[in-house]
């Protein structure tokens, strides 16, 4: 009997986590037909203020206007603001001719949508940020930090073995922890200096230098003892990405990329993934931080490694390289690789219902 009760309670508890499950879906499935109809709605409010400009010729005093009389009939209603108004109507002049932009806006909250039209002017960028909101259920605060960290560049850019090396959940994820040029301009340091006072220098400026590393990095030490063979080995920085579940190792270069410095990443990450690395935890990561590099070099070193690892360039200027914009792919590359980014989606319908929220 006492058996029985117990697999009583644990049918009721599958039982009532089921209907958990259909809730939420339920609630999910709510929250975006009603930010689709959001969306829709201020999509034609946008619209209907360009026409009536260029019917009558109004000029900026008709959005001032209209805002006052909808927040006078729509009392506590929000949304009605002549800042959000303007907003409407740039939305729709930015992506009346865009048809695709159109259609995957419905699909994330407005104020996503603000962020992304004002701040990116290159319909492709936009196409992106879009992109990794639906698969990744970006919160506003986090898209704002891609985009002023610019992560459109870096995934399109970025040096690393991730497609061969990484499980394809968190593959995305990790093109994006690991830019292709690191600006280090708040270290105040001149074009001459040795690798150990770049990782001073980084380690003082603690603060700043996690920044520029990006979201969900936590530090764990600089000059991090590895022990093998009764030989001591030092990893200049180790970090851990929350979100990755992942130990990155970093090693610092003041000079140009060499191939061997990948074996010794290599070396560095499987040590540390059979000495240090939880049970629980995603293999380590590796970035290799030059202060040059030739791409096909680069490639070249990382064809055969079999341990995840990304080489990227630092720089002490805020200025970026003037070849730079000449290293971007075509736009049809540019298009083929957006696509890929929903691939296998396997976004929480929770993280979507955030999203929606906001």
């Amino acid at each position: 009997m006492k058996n029985k009760s117990i697999d009583k309670n644990q049918d009721f508890t599958i039982f009532v986590k089921e209907i958990k499950n259909k809730i939420l879906s339920s609630q999910y499935e709510a929250l975006k037909a009603v930010n689709k109809e959001l969306i829709n709605l201020y999509w034609e409010i946008g619209k209907n203020i360009v026409e009536k400009q260029e019917q009558f010729g109004w000029g900026k005093s008709v959005v001032q206007n209209l805002s006052q009389e909808l927040q006078k009939e729509f009392v506590g209603m929000k949304g009605f603001s002549e800042r959000n108004l303007w907003s409407m109507r740039n939305f729709y002049i930015e992506y009346q001719d865009n048809s695709k932009l159109q259609t995957l806006s419905a699909q994330i909250g407005w104020s996503h949508n603000v962020v992304i039209f004002q701040k990116c002017k290159d319909n492709l960028e936009r196409e992106f940020y879009i992109k990794m909101v639906i698969k990744f259920g970006w919160t506003y605060r986090v898209l704002d930090n891609h985009i002023d960290n610019k992560s459109y560049e870096k995934f399109l850019l970025n040096q690393t073995n991730f497609d061969n090396t990484i499980i394809e959940k968190y593959k995305h994820q990790a093109k994006l922890a690991v830019k292709d040029i690191y600006n280090y301009d708040f270290l105040e340091l001149g074009e001459e200096h040795s690798e150990h006072e770049l990782e001073i220098r980084l380690i003082n400026k603690i603060r700043e230098f996690l920044n520029e590393m990006g979201t969900d990095f936590a530090f764990l030490g600089n000059q991090h003892k590895l022990e093998v063979d009764d030989e001591e080995y030092f990893i200049d920085i180790l970090l851990y990405h929350r979100r990755l579940k992942s130990l990155i190792a970093i090693e610092l270069k003041i000079g140009k990329f060499k191939p061997e410095y990948a074996g010794k990443m290599n070396f560095y990450l499987s040590v540390l993934n059979d000495t240090i690395k939880l049970p629980d935890e995603n293999p380590s990561i590796g970035i290799i931080i030059c202060k040059e590099k030739k791409r096909t070099t680069v490639e070249y070193a990382l064809k055969e490694s079999n341990q995840p690892i990304g080489v990227a360039t630092y720089k002490l200027t805020e200025s970026l390289p003037n070849d730079l914009k000449g290293l971007l792919p075509t736009p049809s590359e540019i298009s083929e690789r957006l696509e890929k980014l929903l691939e296998g989606n396997n976004q929480t319908k929770n993280k979507m219902i955030e999203e929606t929220k906001s």
